[in-house]
């Protein structure tokens, strides 16, 4: 991957999901207001100045809080202007304050939304959002497809998707006689495809090797799948990859692999692997690393 192509990475992935909340926002009335967006990236943005500034951490960009908002806009509803500030502000400041070895824990729009959805009043996720058309479920597909295979992390995805459907088709479809059709619809749920494409896959919060990333996937489609079909509880898929989250220390001490970095090469952004744990960005550096 050369440096040009690298460093637009996160810009890319940022522009996919943009075009994904706008359009929804439009043409399935995501029950959003601008104002709350609006918000969000002012709690986000102004929450990562904020650590940036109290760290001393310079040059480092704000990439990653902005796919935070974006993701916090995406998948939280609410009947009140705060929550989104509140949730986006809680996301990014979780990154730089639950970190084990260098790695934040959790997965941060994934956090954010949780938090406000168990602490702030009158917030919800409305898993009908997206619709039933089998055609936004193809081109959220084809927008992860396209930022997954730059990122190289398209194993977290599907591989979820592989164990999830799989899980699904031998208890409801095979042992439970369900119809089919009950897993193509469930299979056209935006926010399954969001949380499969942007979430688990994300690089900074997964493990750092092969095995354990399949492993991972594992747990959290197992998981999700009893938290809503046998216990019939919601939002599954982000309480299982919020507690899954707590595994992957232990994953990267059972299994030894070099960790994801986003390093910086001349004022550049770059997803690459580095053999070492001396970090270079504030994505990347355990938050009590000296400044270099």
């Amino acid at each position: 991957m050369t440096k040009d192509s690298s460093k637009n990475i996160r810009i890319v992935q940022a522009f996919l999901m943009l075009s994904i909340l706008g359009a929804g926002a439009v043409a399935k009335d995501f029950s959003l207001d601008p104002v709350q967006v609006l918000l969000a990236f002012l709690g986000g943005l102004s929450a990562q100045y904020i650590c940036l500034r109290l760290l001393g951490i310079k040059h480092a960009g704000y990439q990653s809080a902005i796919i935070t908002c974006i993701g916090v806009s995406l998948l939280l509803r609410s009947d009140n202007l705060y929550a989104h500030a509140l949730a986006a502000a809680a996301a990014v400041i979780s990154k730089f304050s639950i970190r084990i070895s260098g790695k934040h824990v959790f997965n941060p729009a994934n956090f954010g939304v949780l938090i406000g959805l168990s602490l702030l009043p009158g917030t919800w996720i409305s898993a009908g959002q997206w619709g039933s058309g089998t055609a936004l479920a193809f081109w959220l597909i084809a927008f992860g497809s396209v930022s997954l295979m730059r990122l190289r992390f398209q194993l977290m995805t599907w591989s979820f998707l592989t164990a999830y459907v799989g899980i699904f088709i031998f208890h409801r479809v095979l042992w439970m006689g369900y119809e089919t059709s009950v897993l193509l619809h469930h299979l056209e749920n935006g926010t399954l495809l969001l949380f499969a494409f942007f979430m688990i896959s994300d690089p900074k919060t997964a493990p750092n090797h092969t095995a354990a990333k399949l492993l991972q996937t594992l747990i959290v489609a197992g998981t999700a799948y009893v938290w809503q079909f046998e216990f019939y509880m919601t939002n599954a898929l982000l309480w299982s990859l919020l507690f899954a989250s707590l595994l992957v220390p232990v994953w990267d001490r059972l299994f030894t692999a070099p960790q994801f970095e986003w390093r910086s090469f001349g004022g550049t952004n770059n997803d690459v692997v580095s053999p070492s744990h001396n970090f270079r960005t504030a994505d990347a550096r355990p938050i009590a690393a000296p400044v270099r």
